[in-house]
C-alpha cells in the first residue's frame, strides 16, 4: 500500500510539473470562459445593432489616365530618356503611383470639390469626402492603381480606378464628376506655375552667377599679375627641379675645384723645386696688364658658361660657342706667358732663371691656373643661384594656398553659370516634359448599389467577438497574481504536493458534506455505506496514504491543516482525510484549534458550549472526555469551545503541549483544524507541538505572495506538504 502510495503521489507531482503551455491556455480558456462569453455577446450585440442601422451603399467610378510628358516629349524629339526623368525603372514607378494617389487625396484639392458642391450639397464637408465621415455617414472616396499601363510605352502611363462611395447614387456621381474638373483644373494650373516659376529662377540666378563668376576670375588674375606667375604648384616643381640640379652641380664643382687646387699646388711645388727665381716669373706675370686683362676675361667667360650650364644642355648652341670662347681665350693666355718669359728685357737673367723649367709644365700650370679660377668662379654663381632659389621656393607654400583657394571659386562659378545657361537655353523644352497630364477615360456613371454591409458586421461580431473575449482572458490572468495549477504550488515553495482535491459539490442546507456521522447511524455499515457515496474518496485516500508513507514505518500522530488565508476549505478536507482514515481502522480526534472563528461545530452540528478553550484553562483535570463529543466510533470531535480573551496565552501555555501528548496517547491520529498562517500568530503556536504541518491552498483564491508569506513563517517547522484544494476539470486532466 505504501508503494502504490508513493507512485501515486510521484504522478501527481511529475505531471504538474511537466503540463505544456498549450494545455495551459486550454486551462485558462476553460476558467475564464464566462468572460469571453460575456465579452463576444456585447460584440456580438454592438455588431447586431450598427448591422440593423445600416444603410445601403452606392459606389460611382471613374478611370483617370496619368501619362508622363517627359516619354511623350521624348519620343516625339528622339530625346533619350535620362536621370533627370521622374520615372527611371519599375521601383521608381511603383513610388510615383503613390505620389499620385496622395496628391488626388489630398485635402488641397479634395476642398476645392467641396466648394464646388456646396451649391448642390450645403451640409458637404471635407471628412465626408475623404472618408473621416461623421456617426451616420459612411462616405469615402478611394483611387487605385490598375495593373500595367496603356500603350508601347506603360512605364510613364498610369491607370487610376477612383470609386466614391455614399446612400445616395445621384451624390455619388456628382462628387466624382466635380473630382473630375478639379484635377483638369489642377493639371493645367501646374503646367502655367512650372513655366513661371523654372523662367523667374533662372532669370534672377543668373546676374548673381555672372557677377560671381567675374569676381572670381578678377581676383585670380590680379594673383597672377601681381606676383608673375600662371601656376604656383607648376612653377614650385620647377624651381625645386633646379634647386636640386644646382646643388648637384655645386657638389660636383666644389668637388672638382678641390682636386684642380691640389693639381695647382702640386705643380707649384714641381716649378719651385726646378726654378729657384719661381716668385720674379709670377710677378712678371702679375705685372702684365695683358695677361690680367686676359684672365680676367676667361673669367667672366666661365660665369656665363656656368649660367648657360644651368638653363642648357652642353650640346646647345650657346654652351658650345662659350666653350669655344674659352679655348681661343686659353690659347691667346699662353701665348701672352711665352711672350713674357721670352721678353729680352733682362734676357740673361731670365734665362738664368728658367733654366731647369720645362715647357710643358709651365704650360700646364697655366692651364691648371685658368681652371681654378673658373671653378671658383662657377661655384661661386652657384651658390648664389641656390641661396636665390631657397629664397622663392620658400614664398610658394602661401602663394599655392592662395592660389588652391581662387582657383575653385572660378572653377564652381563657371561651372554654375555654364550650368544656368544651358538651362536657360533648353528651359521651354525641359518645362514641357516634365509634370504628368491627368485625361478621363471613363466618365463617372449613377452610383450602383453595393450592399448595406449587414452581413460583413454580423460576421465580424461573430469572429472578432471570440477573440476579443479571449485577448481579454488573457489579459485578465496576466495581471491575475492567483495560483490555478497545483504544479505551481510545487514550483513556487519546493514542497511536496500531496494530492489534489476537486471542488466539492453542495448537498444542500447549511452542510458542506453529507458526512455519514451527520444521518446519526449507529451501525457501522452504514457509516461506510455513506462514506463510499463521497465522490472524492478516492481523491482522499491518497492524500492521506501519501501523508502516512512521509514517516513510514513510524506513523504521524499529531497532524495540523491550516491554510495561508481564511475560506481554503481545510475544514472540509479534514473530515474528509478523516473519513480515509477510519476505512484504515484508526481511532482519530479531530480539534477545532480556531478559538476565534470556529466552523467545525457548525457543519458537524455540535454544541460549541464547551471545547478546547474551557480544557485549556481548566488545569486541574486530566480527564478529557468531559469535553469530548464523539460522533462515531473511532471519530471523537473537540470544538473550539467559547471564544476567550486571549487566545494567544491559551494555545502558547504548557497546557496545550501537555493535551497534545496525552491526545497523541490515546489516538491512532490526532488532526488540528488550525486558523490561517497570514493575519495571527495562533497557528504559529499550535504548529509548534505537532508532528507534522501540511497547508491546504484553495485554487484560485490564494495568490503567489500570499502563498510565499506563509511558507516562509512555516519554514522553520515540520512543514511536510501541500494539498490543492478545489481544482478545477481541467487542472484535474493537466495533474493526471
Amino acid at each position: 500500500m505504501a508503494k502504490t502510495s508513493l507512485n501515486q503521489e510521484q504522478q501527481v507531482t511529475t505531471s504538474a510539473q511537466g503540463a505544456v503551455d498549450i494545455r495551459q491556455l486550454s486551462s485558462i480558456l476553460l476558467r475564464r470562459r464566462f468572460l469571453i462569453l460575456g465579452v463576444s455577446c456585447v460584440v456580438m450585440s454592438a455588431a447586431s445593432l450598427l448591422a440593423v442601422i445600416a444603410k445601403p451603399t452606392y459606389q460611382s467610378n471613374m478611370q483617370i489616365l496619368v501619362s508622363s510628358n517627359l516619354s511623350e516629349g521624348a519620343q516625339s524629339n528622339n530625346i533619350p530618356v535620362g536621370g533627370d526623368t521622374q520615372v527611371t525603372d519599375s521601383n521608381s514607378q511603383v513610388i510615383d503611383s503613390t505620389t499620385q494617389m496622395k496628391l488626388m487625396l489630398s485635402s488641397k484639392l479634395l476642398q476645392k470639390a467641396v466648394d464646388l458642391l456646396h451649391s448642390d450639397y450645403p451640409d458637404i464637408t471635407l471628412e465626408d469626402i475623404n472618408g473621416q465621415t461623421g456617426q451616420n455617414k459612411k462616405a469615402s472616396l478611394e483611387v487605385t492603381p490598375e495593373e500595367g499601363g496603356i500603350g508601347t510605352n506603360k512605364i510613364f502611363n498610369q491607370v487610376f480606378e477612383v470609386s466614391f462611395n455614399d446612400d445616395n447614387p445621384v451624390k455619388a456621381q456628382r462628387v466624382l464628376q466635380t473630382l473630375q474638373k478639379v484635377y483638369q483644373n489642377y493639371n493645367k494650373d501646374q503646367q502655367k506655375e512650372r513655366l513661371n516659376q523654372g523662367l523667374a529662377f533662372v532669370n534672377t540666378r543668373l546676374p548673381e552667377v555672372k557677377k560671381e563668376a567675374s569676381k572670381a576670375e578678377k581676383n585670380l588674375e590680379e594673383f597672377r599679375k601681381k606676383h608673375k606667375l600662371l601656376d604656383p604648384e607648376v612653377q614650385s616643381k620647377i624651381l625645386l627641379e633646379s634647386l636640386a640640379d644646382i646643388q648637384q652641380q655645386l657638389q660636383s664643382t666644389r668637388a672638382n675645384l678641390q682636386d684642380v687646387n691640389a693639381r695647382y699646388n702640386n705643380l707649384e711645388q714641381q716649378i719651385a723645386s726646378s726654378s729657384q727665381q719661381n716668385e720674379l716669373i709670377s710677378s712678371r706675370l702679375n705685372q702684365s696688364s695683358r695677361y690680367q686683362a686676359l684672365l680676367s676675361e676667361i673669367q667672366k667667360t666661365e660665369l656665363a658658361l656656368a649660367k648657360e650650364r644651368l638653363r642648357y644642355t652642353d650640346d646647345y648652341p650657346s654652351v658650345q660657342k662659350l666653350k669655344q670662347q674659352r679655348q681661343s681665350q686659353l690659347s691667346l693666355l699662353r701665348e701672352e706667358v711665352k711672350a713674357i718669359t721670352s721678353s729680352n728685357m733682362g734676357e740673361p737673367l731670365f734665362k738664368g732663371q728658367m733654366v731647369g723649367v720645362e715647357p710643358t709644365l709651365l704650360d700646364e700650370f697655366i692651364l691648371v691656373q685658368t681652371t681654378v679660377l673658373g671653378l671658383t668662379a662657377n661655384e661661386k654663381n652657384l651658390a648664389e643661384s641656390e641661396q636665390r632659389l631657397r629664397s622663392e621656393v620658400n614664398k610658394y607654400p602661401s602663394l599655392i594656398a592662395e592660389y588652391n583657394r581662387l582657383l575653385p571659386k572660378v572653377e564652381s562659378s563657371r561651372k554654375t553659370l555654364e550650368q544656368l545657361l544651358q538651362a536657360q537655353q533648353s528651359l521651354g523644352l525641359k518645362i514641357a516634359q516634365e509634370g504628368y497630364n491627368w485625361q478621363v477615360l471613363t466618365e463617372p456613371a449613377l452610383g450602383t448599389y453595393m450592399g448595406s454591409n449587414r452581413l460583413l458586421l454580423l460576421v465580424g461580431g461573430a469572429v472578432i467577438g471570440p477573440i476579443l473575449g479571449i485577448l481579454a482572458a488573457l489579459i485578465w490572468e496576466k495581471f491575475n497574481d492567483a495560483i490555478y495549477c497545483a504544479g505551481d504550488l510545487k514550483k513556487l515553495t519546493n514542497l511536496r504536493v500531496l494530492g489534489s482535491v476537486p471542488k466539492l459539490p453542495s448537498r444542500g442546507g447549511k452542510r458542506r458534506l453529507d458526512l455519514p456521522w451527520n444521518r446519526r447511524r449507529s451501525s457501522d455499515d452504514c457509516v461506510i455505506e455513506a462514506i463510499t457515496r463521497l465522490p472524492v474518496h478516492e481523491n482522499l485516500d491518497m492524500i492521506y496514504q501519501n501523508i502516512q508513507i512521509l514517516k513510514y514505518p513510524l506513523p504521524l500522530k499529531s497532524l495540523m491543516f491550516t491554510s495561508a488565508l481564511p475560506g481554503e476549505g481545510k475544514t472540509t478536507l479534514v473530515l474528509g482525510l478523516v473519513a480515509s482514515a477510519i476505512r484504515m481502522h484508526r481511532r482519530v480526534l479531530v480539534i477545532d484549534a480556531n478559538l476565534q472563528n470556529p466552523s467545525l461545530h457548525k457543519i458537524l452540528e455540535l454544541s460549541n458550549n464547551w471545547g478546547l478553550s474551557l480544557l485549556l484553562v481548566d488545569e486541574t483535570t486530566t480527564d478529557f472526555q468531559d469535553y469530548i463529543q464523539p460522533i462515531h466510533p473511532s471519530i471523537d470531535i473537540l470544538t473550539a469551545g467559547p471564544e476567550p480573551e486571549d487566545t494567544v496565552k491559551l494555545l502558547s501555555s504548557q497546557r496545550m503541549k501537555e493535551l497534545i501528548e496525552l491526545f497523541e496517547q490515546s489516538y491512532d491520529l490526532v488532526l488540528i483544524d488550525a486558523p490561517p498562517i497570514l493575519g495571527t500568530v495562533d497557528a504559529r503556536i499550535v504548529a509548534s507541538f505537532c508532528n507534522a504541518i501540511v497547508m491546504v491552498e484553495r485554487m484560485g483564491k490564494v495568490t503567489r505572495t500570499e502563498l510565499t508569506q506563509a511558507t516562509e513563517i512555516l519554514s522553520k517547522l515540520n512543514l511536510i506538504g501541500i494539498i490543492a484544494n478545489e481544482v478545477s476539470n481541467s487542472q484535474k486532466v493537466l495533474a493526471s
